[in-house]
């Protein structure tokens, strides 16, 4: 029997909703008994699984039933030593995996266009970062990742460094020779982590790329809920080799998840799992034939271009779009969301599109989208983009002034076009993708001053940058 099949935890949650429980426990809902009238309609079915650590619903942060076989089911599917339920989201297993590989000021080489999670766990774990800048791809206007010859500059310069955290594949499905950085980074007995937020998807194999697990990653964070069927918050965390301590591993998550877990998340991604396991080539089949032929409607357009990756070879679940008008792709989002298509991210050239991992004969208004927005752009002429991508030339950097020292600076507003050489005194960041433009104790480069200001005006949305709105930003003050 494939073990596959089984979904323990699912399992477990409908035969405790059978049995008509009376509620004399948390959560105040009772079993969605009581609740706000007005949800009653929406909520009610779903709050009947919203339950706590009873008997025969095991305990997350020490699991010995149901919610220890599915992630013994979930390793298996991705054939790792272990692999851990995450209801805080891809965060949680960021911070997780960044602190259990460190002590206090050692040295970890990152990826810097790493999502927001990382930066914070490194502040955290008040390391000494140093980051490494990607390659630039020239067509999609884009960061991709690390090259191995930076890598192995970095360890030349720092071969002290405890780790290396890298993104695979970035936020727009594009992948580079992580096997190679990987393999470098053993032979010096470095452990490497990595972000795979956007690619748990990747082991169904061809024509996806090949995952971080499959290519030796020692820790692997996947963002269940991105691509798989699992709620919002639902993640998976994977240890993959000895070179991690898995006790402290499992130390810091039982600190820094709730102690109160969502049930109804870790039942979605026991789902999940099984919706993958379950995956079949005539499913790959069936999804590459849609996505041939949306992306075919969409490229009769002539005031956009459908991307594609360099070598064909990248995340098919996702399709960027870049602009060929006057329309930025702020703009066209917006403009797609006046037809109620609601796409993932836009940068100053791009939307980007995440489809859904279907299964055959699954239905999805693919057609229905590429039509609406056929006809949203059918009147807006062809245009060239002019303006020419802005590369960071700083390959390996760390930050001018240390995390231990940040808290005591002095800070003064000045207007971002006087920025450049300054330090840079807060962490500006677009979002999405939440990958940080500027951080705090970073020094500004000219690069970075024409980055920000191409953002702020073509639209972009910011986590941090108190003063953006006035074309000013916080600067460490050196007087």
């Amino acid at each position: 029997m494939n073990k596959q099949t089984r979904i323990p935890l699912y399992e477990a949650l409908i035969h405790y909703k059978n049995t008509n429980p009376i509620s004399f426990h948390v959560p105040g809902h009772k079993s969605g008994v009581v609740l706000n009238p007005q949800s009653k309609n929406l909520f009610q079915e779903l709050l009947k699984i919203d339950a706590t650590e009873i008997s025969g619903l095991d305990d997350l942060h020490s699991p010995e039933g149901v919610i220890k076989e599915a992630e013994e089911l979930l390793a298996a599917l991705y054939q790792v030593q272990e692999s851990f339920f995450l209801v805080n989201g891809s965060t949680v297993g960021n911070l997780a995996m960044v602190l259990s590989v460190c002590e206090k000021d050692d040295i970890i080489l990152v990826q810097r266009n790493c999502h927001k999670s990382v930066l914070n766990a490194l502040k955290l774990a008040k390391v000494r970062p140093v980051f490494l800048e990607p390659d630039y791809n020239l067509e999609w206007k884009t960061a991709t990742g690390v090259s191995k010859e930076i890598v192995e500059r970095a360890i030349s310069l720092y071969p002290d460094a405890k780790a290396v955290v890298l993104t695979y594949p970035n936020y727009y499905g594009m992948v580079y020779d992580l096997k190679s950085v990987i393999d470098l980074a053993h032979y010096h007995n470095i452990p490497v982590l990595v972000d795979e937020a956007h690619g748990p998807h990747f082991i169904i194999g061809e024509p996806f790329p090949a995952s971080a697990i499959q290519l030796g990653a020692d820790m692997v964070v996947h963002s269940a809920h991105k691509t798989l069927p699992a709620m919002t918050m639902g993640s998976f965390l994977h240890i993959n080799s000895d070179r991690v301590k898995r006790d402290k591993v499992k130390d810091y998550l039982q600190m820094l998840q709730s102690s109160s877990p969502s049930y109804v998340i870790m039942a979605s991604l026991d789902l999940a799992r099984n919706y993958l396991a379950a995956y079949q080539r005539n499913d790959i089949e069936f999804l590459q034939k849609e996505i041939s032929n949306f992306k075919k409607e969409l490229s009769t357009v002539q005031s956009i271009k459908v991307l594609e990756y360099p070598s064909l070879y990248g995340d098919t679940l996702k399709v960027t779009i870049q602009s060929r008008s006057k329309l930025s792709g702020f703009e066209l989002q917006k403009r797609f969301e006046e037809k109620s298509i609601y796409t993932e991210l836009a940068d100053p050239y791009n939307v980007l599109l995440i489809l859904p991992l279907l299964k055959e004969n699954q239905d999805y208004p693919l057609l229905e989208a590429s039509r609406k927005i056929k006809e949203l752009l059918a009147e807006i002429p062809y245009c060239p983009i002019e303006e020419g991508f802005i590369i960071s030339t700083e390959k390996i950097s760390e930050l001018a002034i240390p995390y231990e020292k940040l808290s005591n600076i002095e800070s003064e507003i000045i207007h971002i076009s006087e920025a450049a050489g300054q330090v840079c005194a807060e962490t500006i960041i677009p979002y999405p993708p939440g990958i940080p433009l500027l951080l705090m104790g970073e020094l500004i480069s000219e690069e970075k001053v024409k980055q920000l200001t191409q953002l702020i005006n073509t639209g972009a949305r910011f986590q941090g940058g108190s003063c953006l709105d006035s074309n000013q930003i916080n600067i460490v003050k050196t007087s």
